[in-house]
């Protein structure tokens, strides 16, 4: 019994500690961060991304609408345990909404978000058929998805080669989780409509920096193209196989999170020429960050110091920040009060129109593409762009436009997998 209260007082302090109780404030926004554990070099940037942006709203504007956003941090080490136990220790605290940053922690949370009507933000990762706000009334995953991404790759693929990928072999090289399993219905559709033959290739969690085997078989097989759907040290473990068996690194075209800094640079000059696609921009050429070093760096206030300012994964939860951001705002709006409820930012969610006009009212013309969502579509354009690593320069740069996903294919699937699940929960279909 001893040693039972002592586990049970453990766990309290831990959760406690992972959650402290957000102070002088008026809105709640999670960060639910990993710093810690396998992910930890991707999870950093991403954390500081967003917080910068929120500290930057709260010392520039007072907040959204007058109202200060709070941003208590919960430590998950990017584990699915961990996660739940974050929701579960802030949601008394009545968040406006959760943006968990894994897909496994997003799967866990759907029942759990839409009993307790908080929105949940699951931006380029997470339950892809969540877009269809149909079935999923309290989960967004707007600008795009892992189905989106796929199909993204192909269309660039198919531009390389003419327009005809009849014949051709690739071999996707993914992460053995819900989140690199994620594009396989996918592609094997994309496989049927283009006559490719698809390859697919699973790396174990545990076993990411180990992957001899399946690169004896990439050697083995010399497919065309490789899609990697990887995380973590997964990626430059892939990069640093493909580099060592002399594998084309531009013939290697990853989805947006195996396509950062933490990925390519310890390859060196072997990474040099990977493909990669992202949903935003990254780098400090846009006008946002006059503000940013105004409000936020030249006061010491950049989260943790300021270590990965501009890099992909930054800008990426700034992305995820300022989407979140405009939402509170969009809520405020209809509902005619700043002092919001989840249920009013889910509102908000549901009926952003972030244009292009107003990406550059905010500082970030260009930085990624305008989103628009509805009651139908809470997963917006879908559009992604290819992005090449320069060795020399340490530096990604688009060597594309931003494409839109081939939604014949993906539009079906969704639909498929969001009205079985409707099938499967008892859920009725909304936005009649």
């Amino acid at each position: 019994m001893k040693k039972r209260n002592i586990r049970l007082f453990a766990a309290f302090a831990t959760a406690t500690a992972l959650a402290a109780p957000a102070a002088l404030a008026d809105l709640v926004v999670p960060n639910f961060s990993y710093r810690t554990g396998p992910y930890a070099a991707n999870g950093a940037p991403y954390a500081d991304g967003f917080n910068d942006y929120f500290t930057l709203l709260n010392e520039r504007d007072g907040g959204v609408g007058g109202q200060k956003i709070a941003v208590p941090e919960c430590e998950t080490s990017y584990n699915t345990e961990k996660g739940v136990e974050c929701y579960e220790s802030l949601k008394g605290q009545n968040p406006v909404v959760i943006a968990p940053v894994s897909t496994g922690i997003a799967y866990q949370l759907i029942p759990k978000v839409s009993a307790d009507k908080i929105p949940m933000y699951t931006p380029g990762f997470g339950r892809t058929s969540a877009q269809d706000g149909r079935v999923f009334e309290w989960v967004f995953n707007a600008p795009t998805n892992y189905w989106d991404g796929a199909s993204i790759a192909i269309k660039y693929l198919l531009d390389e080669h003419g327009g005809d990928l009849n014949g051709k072999n690739i071999a996707l090289l993914y992460h053995n989780s819900a989140f690199g399993k994620e594009p396989i219905r996918t592609l094997q559709e994309l496989s049927k409509k283009h006559g490719f033959k698809l390859t697919e290739i699973p790396v174990d969690p545990g076993s990411s920096q180990e992957q001899k085997s399946q690169w004896l078989q990439i050697r083995r097989e010399k497919p065309d193209h490789v899609i990697l759907y990887g995380w973590g040290v997964m990626n430059p473990a892939a990069i640093q196989e493909a580099a060592n068996t002399r594998y084309p690194l531009d013939q290697m075209i990853g989805i947006w999170w195996s396509g950062t800094e933490v990925d390519v640079m310890a390859a060196g000059a072997g990474a040099n020429g990977y493909k990669a696609m992202a949903f935003h921009g990254s780098g400090r050429d846009y006008p946002l960050y006059d503000d940013l070093k105004t409000h936020v760096f030249d006061k010491g206030l950049a989260s943790q110091g300021g270590p990965h300012i501009g890099t992909v994964l930054y800008s990426r939860g700034m992305h995820s920040a300022m989407v979140t951001a405009e939402a509170i705002r969009k809520a405020q709006e209809l509902a005619g009060t700043d002092a919001v409820t989840a249920a009013q930012v889910r509102d908000g969610f549901e009926a952003l129109d972030i244009s292009d006009e107003r990406l550059a009212e905010l500082g970030l013309s260009g930085f990624s593409p305008a989103i628009k969502t509805s009651c139908e579509d809470h997963g917006g354009s879908g559009m992604a762009l290819v992005q090449q690593w320069d060795a020399s320069a340490k530096t990604w740069n688009p060597i594309t436009d931003f494409y839109e996903p081939d939604n014949d294919v993906v539009d079906a699937l969704i639909r498929a997998d969001s009205e079985a699940f409707a099938k499967e929960n008892n859920i009725t279909l909304r936005c009649d």
